[in-house]
């Protein structure tokens, strides 16, 4: 899944060129690069797709010369995961009903790759003996409250390392994200699922039967020229609702992976300052051109050939552009969302 515009790593990610297409960490490909490499060695690059938004087809294949066409599956509009996970689960159903399948975004951080591949196999074998919708779980270091909890449970292990789903709670307030880390029994939601194709379409049968009803439709013209137009038509009228809520939540067949391979989604500052390489002063560091005197914990990112000087910050996000500079505490970043709405309201969508 590619069509996010990373709002949350605002203003670096932007609109015309989200947090996925670029080169967050500093390792010289972008975020989707570094997925699509990953996943290439645990199934065949030609099982690979991508969904992403219209707007964004040519830049990943500018990024990924080797994809075919037919493997970037566009979207003329973004409405979140479930829709965007219908389309491919009933595109591939198509091609083949048999088929399992994995979602996973493509900006996220996964140090052990090695491991990553164990699990997703671990959760293939299990997804192919029944109707089972699995997900990836992180084991929580902090009462986080960026991250979507599962909460499971450990007695009803069904599978070596494989637990029952109690319940999926989304994003919850920091007193209660104290109390799913306490009681030991909680996990981050990772946003990485493992299904069969008819397993997947049976629960949007049952869980958003109006959103499988609409993709339904298309069973014939799926892989075919007439695909484009159908989904122009389709998409403008789909419920704008994500997996988690829409089918997670409701389902009584999901069951988790407790997976510990070094996991972030890198969604916020935060996350990156947590990832990035160091100062003495523990400053997150872009580039040898930013000079922090007296100040400690921040992330600041700018220009390679921009000379910055910051003085006497404590935890801060120092976000330059060359456009747009943010100035930001990190214990604050989640309000960048909120920023960045005003920003439109008063600026328009320029600097978006």
């Amino acid at each position: 899944m590619a069509g996010g515009i990373g709002s949350r790593f605002w203003p670096l990610s932007r609109v015309s060129k989200p947090k996925q297409f670029l080169d967050i960490l500093g390792t010289g490909q972008s975020l989707l690069k570094t997925t699509f490499d990953r996943f290439a060695k645990i199934v065949p690059p030609e099982n690979i797709y991508i969904v992403t938004g219209s707007k964004y087809v040519d830049l990943v294949k500018r990024q990924i010369p080797a994809i075919k066409s037919h493997q970037i599956v566009a979207e003329p509009l973004r409405r979140n995961t479930a829709p965007c996970i219908a389309y491919i689960a009933n595109k591939i159903n198509a091609l083949d009903p048999e088929a399992q399948l994995v979602v996973a975004p493509s900006d996220h951080l996964i140090l052990n790759e090695a491991d990553f591949a164990v699990e997703i196999q671990k959760g293939l074998n299990y997804a192919a003996q029944g109707n089972y919708l699995l997900t990836l779980g992180i084991r929580p270091s902090r009462p986080d409250t960026g991250y979507g909890y599962i909460q499971y449970l450990e007695q009803k292990e069904v599978s070596k390392g494989i637990y029952k789903v109690k319940t999926f709670t989304e994003k919850p307030n920091l007193g209660l994200a104290k109390q799913f880390l306490d009681s030991g029994d909680f996990l981050w939601n990772s946003g990485i699922f493992i299904w069969s194709v008819s397993s997947i379409i049976s629960a949007f049968e049952k869980h958003l039967p109006e959103v499988q009803d609409a993709f339904k439709e298309g069973k014939t013209v799926y892989n075919t020229p007439l695909e484009k137009e159908f989904i122009e038509e389709l998409y403008p009228s789909c419920k704008n609702i994500s997996i988690d809520y829409g089918v997670m939540e409701k389902a009584d067949n999901v069951f988790v992976i407790p997976s510990n391979f070094g996991w972030s989604d890198l969604g916020t500052w935060t996350s990156l300052w947590d990832n990035h390489n160091k100062d003495a002063d523990q400053n997150a560091l872009s580039d040898d051109n930013i000079m922090p005197f007296d100040s400690k914990n921040n992330v600041i990112i700018a220009p390679k050939d921009k000379l910055v000087v910051v003085q006497g910050l404590d935890d801060y996000c120092i976000i330059d552009t060359g456009e747009i500079l943010l100035i930001c505490r990190k214990e604050d970043e989640q309000k960048i969302k909120e920023i960045n709405l005003e920003v439109k309201s008063k600026k328009g969508k320029r600097f978006l």
